[in-house]
């Protein structure tokens, strides 16, 4: 590995418990990370998540790239290129993420994906992405197996780092000649969205040929034909039909369309244990079914606490976090669809997606951005999140299209107050402009595994990430704490956060002068306490309010030795 890059790695802490103590059934699954901040609580509001597609980042299992047939010659980057889940499971294991200060993975759906290939103008796709569901109940091979999922979780649970699967119950995936239309009493597809209102937004469909699950009704439907002919060809007809008949029975719901769907995204949570879920398309359904949601969501954790007490990590809830597109953080609780206000937050979600994030970080310098969202954080969304990010796979006006801003980015992304959203190469400068590609192709391509291994600038880049990444880990004060600016010019702020006997605070330097600097900590540290700067990784003592660090770096990451 090169020099610099090792040199940049410190150590990471990061604790299995939000109430910085563990419950009697709690154990420790973090042997493994060392860190001067041990007994660092994990809270979703500071966390540093990592989104990436499950098809896109790295393929460990060369063996099941090709499923279904699925051969057709597809536009570029529209076809299934060979991720995997036992690649994010290495990764994990090598310690890729822990080393980035990540603690939680976002991965796309894995569940089995239509066997055909659409052809809309653009060439032949294939979904890859994950959100063109034929079956809610299989993974699909291309992903892996059931038991690839159960080893990637306990990796992951292992390392301190929590796993987010992604929930689509808005819509099925596209009809093609191997993929036949569902019944009509589950979807509609005759009735496209114009976005003019709440009623144009919700009760429709999305695009073309894009099946939207009828989420408004409550009328019984049987199950469509083709899961049944699947279901028993895979011998587990039975299986499945009686685990659906304990479910209605226990929750008392009809069986409509909605219901069917939540239990199927219930079982990864019982089965598997994972900890949360990032749902598509939360705007195009009614509001109602996202408390529904968490309802049977909440149970499921329950249920997997109680079954695998051995298992259990912290007494965090389960975690929801919603994509209603074009949510902004300054619209606080409500999202405004012109003749009606929604609270998504409102016994449902515990974060939303911040699509304003990008613009913020443009508009805006560091200390403008950073008090201004601990103020909205602090009041209008107080007791909820944000989840801020800057390049994501849809989004076709990412904050830095050209990797032109990479540090810049990530002091912005990783240092706001808010849960922090890393996607995949953000970190390395992945290309997000892709030669030959159309739409939101360009922002999926292959992880540039490569470019680590051998680029210098890099490998400098991706130092930057760690040291700021793993800072923010082992200190929830970066995301959750109170922000308060010390000097503009050197800039200098603190984070202070508490919660019940656990208490952090961190004094940060952004492009301060290389060299000698003295820096007035006497609002977070007390005189004679050792301090240690996780930039440099060196250490002085406060006297008289300051400390003093000689360093060749731009940049301070002040924490208590």
């Amino acid at each position: 590995m090169n020099k610099l890059l090792m040199l940049t790695i410190v150590a990471m802490a990061i604790s299995c418990n939000t109430q910085g103590k563990k419950n009697e059934n709690q154990v420790d699954k973090t042997d493994d990370i060392a860190g001067s901040q041990s007994n660092a609580p994990f809270i979703w509001e500071a966390a540093n998540i990592y989104f990436l597609l499950t098809d896109r980042f790295n393929n460990a299992d060369p063996s099941n790239d090709v499923n279904f047939d699925r051969t057709l010659e597809t536009a570029k980057l529209r076809g299934f290129e060979g991720g995997d889940l036992k690649g994010i499971t290495q990764k994990i294991n090598e310690g890729y993420f822990t080393d980035l200060g990540i603690n939680a993975i976002w991965m796309t759906p894995v569940v089995e994906q239509i066997h055909g290939a659409t052809n809309e103008g653009t060439g032949n796709t294939y979904g890859y992405h994950g959100y063109w569901t034929k079956d809610w109940t299989a993974i699909d091979p291309n992903y892996g197996t059931k038991e690839d999922l159960k080893e990637l979780v306990e990796a992951a649970h292992k390392k301190g780092i929590r796993i987010l699967l992604d929930a689509v119950i808005n819509h099925t995936g596209p009809v093609t000649e191997k993929d036949p239309v569902w019944p009509a009493d589950w979807v509609r597809n005759d009735t496209p969205c114009t976005y003019q209102d709440f009623e144009s937004t919700v009760t429709c469909t999305l695009v073309k040929n894009l099946p939207d699950i009828r989420t408004e009704s409550n009328d019984a439907v049987e199950l469509p034909p083709q899961l049944v002919e699947k279901w028993k060809a895979e011998g587990r007809y039975e299986k499945e039909i009686v685990e659906l008949d304990e479910f209605f029975k226990r929750t008392g719901h009809p069986r409509a369309p909605r219901f069917y769907i939540m239990k199927w995204l219930t079982d990864y949570i019982i089965e598997y244990g994972i900890d949360g879920y990032r749902v598509d398309t939360v705007k195009h359904t009614e509001a109602y079914v996202w408390k529904e949601f968490k309802e049977v969501t909440d149970y499921a954790f329950a249920e997997f606490k109680k079954n695998n007490p051995e298992k259990v990590l912290d007494d965090n809830d389960f975690y929801l976090v919603g994509e209603v597109y074009n949510y902004g953080i300054s619209n606080g609780q409500y999202f405004d669809f012109g003749n009606k206000k929604v609270n998504y937050f409102d016994n449902a979600f515990q974060s939303l997606i911040n699509f304003e994030f990008k613009w913020n970080a443009k508009d805006q310098d560091y200390e403008t951005l950073f008090s201004s969202y601990h103020k909205l954080l602090s009041t209008d969304l107080k007791d909820y999140g944000t989840l801020n990010y800057l390049t994501s796979h849809d989004d076709g006006q990412p904050f830095d299209a050209k990797r032109e801003k990479l540090f810049e980015t990530a002091n912005k992304l990783l240092l706001s107050p808010g849960t922090s959203q890393v996607y995949y190469g953000d970190e390395s400068a992945r290309s997000l402009i892709i030669e030959g590609t159309e739409g939101d192709a360009t922002l999926r391509s292959f992880m540039n595994w490569e470019d680590i291994k051998s680029n210098e600038n890099t490998q400098k880049i991706l130092a930057h990430w760690q040291k700021l990444g793993q800072f923010r880990a082992n200190h929830p004060a970066v995301g959750a704490g109170i922000h308060q600016m010390i000097s503009e010019k050197p800039y200098y702020f603190s984070r202070s956060f508490s919660n019940d006997d656990y208490n952090d605070s961190v004094v940060i330097g952004i492009n301060v002068p290389k060299g000698e600097k003295s820096i007035d900590v006497s609002k977070s540290f007390k005189n004679g306490e050792k301090l240690h700067d996780s930039y440099s990784d060196s250490s002085a003592e406060v006297i008289d309010g300051h400390v003093l660090i000689d360093s060749k770096f731009e940049f301070v990451l002040l924490e208590k030795k």
